[in-house]
C-alpha cells in the first residue's frame, strides 16, 4: 500500500502533468470504485485542477468550485499517464481490461487507474469543500511536512509524538500503523523505523521508557527512505532506493525452505516482492510514473 513517501512521489508527478489542466471526462469501468453518489461524478467534468494534496494515504485532486476527487490506491492500485488524446485500445489491452478501473481524460493526456488481482479495494470519493475532506480524514498525527509548506511546522515535537503514541495501550506495530494515531505510515516503513530504533514491534506502547520513546521518535525522522530526509529533497530517488533494497532482499538466498514460504505470506513480504517486480525500469516501460 502506498505510504507517505510514495504519495509524495505521485503528487509531484501529477503536479507536473495536470496542475491547471481541465478534466474533460471521467470514465468509471468498475462499479466498486466509486463510493459516493452525491455530488455525481459528472459534476467534476469540465473543471480545472486547482490543487493537489495528501490526506493520510489518499491522493486528493482539487477542482474548481471546491470539488474534490479523493483516491485511495490501497495495495495494488497504480496510476498511469499517457500524453495526448485517447486512442482505441488494442486487442491485448482489451483482454487485460479487468485490471482497468477508471480513466481521467485531461486536455493534455489521460490518467488511468488500474488495480492488479481479483479483489477491488481501491476507492474514489467525490466530496465538496474542506468539510467533505474532513469526513474522510482518520485524524492521525502528521509527523512531517515539506519545508516551507504553509499550514503547520516541518515536524511535530517529541511531546506531541509521545502523547499520541501512548494514548492507547497497543503494540508498537499497531500504534504506528494506526491512521487514527499517525498519518501515512504502513507496514513497510514501520518495519524500517523499528529496525532503526532497535525496538520490538510487539512491545506495548504504555510500557515504553522515555529513552525508548525518544529513540523511536528520532527513528521516524531518520529511517532509510523516510520523507524527513532524502524523500523530501528528492522523493523519486528515495523511492528508487526502496525498489533497489527490496530487489536485493528478494534475491537473497534462504536456507530453510519452510521459513521462506512462511515469510512470503506476510503483507510486508508481498509488498516488497511487488515493488521488486515493478522497479523503476518496469514503471518506465509500462507508462507508470517514474
Amino acid at each position: 500500500m502506498p505510504e507517505y513517501p510514495d504519495i509524495v512521489v505521485y503528487l509531484e508527478a501529477l503536479e507536473k502533468r495536470i496542475m491547471g489542466r481541465t478534466l474533460e471526462r471521467v470514465s468509471i469501468a468498475s462499479p466498486f470504485l466509486l463510493r459516493t453518489a452525491v455530488p455525481p461524478i459528472s459534476s467534476v467534468e469540465g473543471r480545472k485542477v486547482s490543487g493537489l494534496r495528501r490526506l493520510g494515504k489518499r491522493i486528493c485532486f482539487g477542482l474548481d468550485e471546491d470539488l474534490w476527487l479523493v483516491l485511495h490506491l490501497m495495495i495494488a492500485g497504480r496510476l498511469h499517464w499517457k500524453d495526448g488524446a485517447v486512442v482505441r485500445p488494442s486487442a491485448t489491452a482489451r483482454r487485460s481490461a479487468k485490471a482497468h478501473l477508471a480513466e481521467f481524460q485531461f486536455d493534455n493526456g489521460v490518467l488511468s487507474l488500474t488495480e492488479a488481482g481479483t479483489q477491488r479495494r481501491a476507492s474514489l470519493h467525490v466530496v465538496e469543500g474542506e468539510a467533505g475532506l474532513r469526513k474522510l480524514d482518520p485524524g492521525g498525527l502528521e509527523l512531517f511536512q515539506k519545508p516551507g509548506r504553509k499550514g503547520g511546522p516541518d515536524h511535530v515535537d517529541l511531546e506531541t509524538f509521545a502523547a499520541a503514541l501512548t494514548s492507547e495501550n497497543h503494540t508498537l506495530k499497531r500504534a504506528l500503523t494506526d491512521p487514527r494515531l499517525f498519518s501515512g505510515i504502513g507496514n513497510a516503513y514501520s518495519d524500517e523505523i523499528f529496525f532503526a530504533a532497535q525496538l520490538s514491534p510487539i512491545k506495548l506502547t504504555q510500557k515504553l521508557t522515555d529513552q525508548e520513546i525518544e529513540r523511536l521518535y528520532l527513528a521516524t525522522r531518520a529511517a532509510p527512505g523516510w520523507p524527513c530526509t532524502a524523500a523530501i529533497v528528492n522523493p523519486a530517488r528515495a523511492a528508487a532506493r526502496r525498489f533497489s533494497a527490496f530487489a536485493m532482499l528478494r534475491t537473497k538466498p534462504t536456507i530453510v525452505r519452510r521459513a521462506k514460504r512462511a515469510a512470503s505470506c506476510s503483507p510486508t513480504a508481498r509488498s516488497r516482492a511487488s515493488c521488486a517486480k515493478t522497479g523503476p525500469g518496469r514503471l518506465k516501460n509500462s507508462g507508470e510514473f517514474d
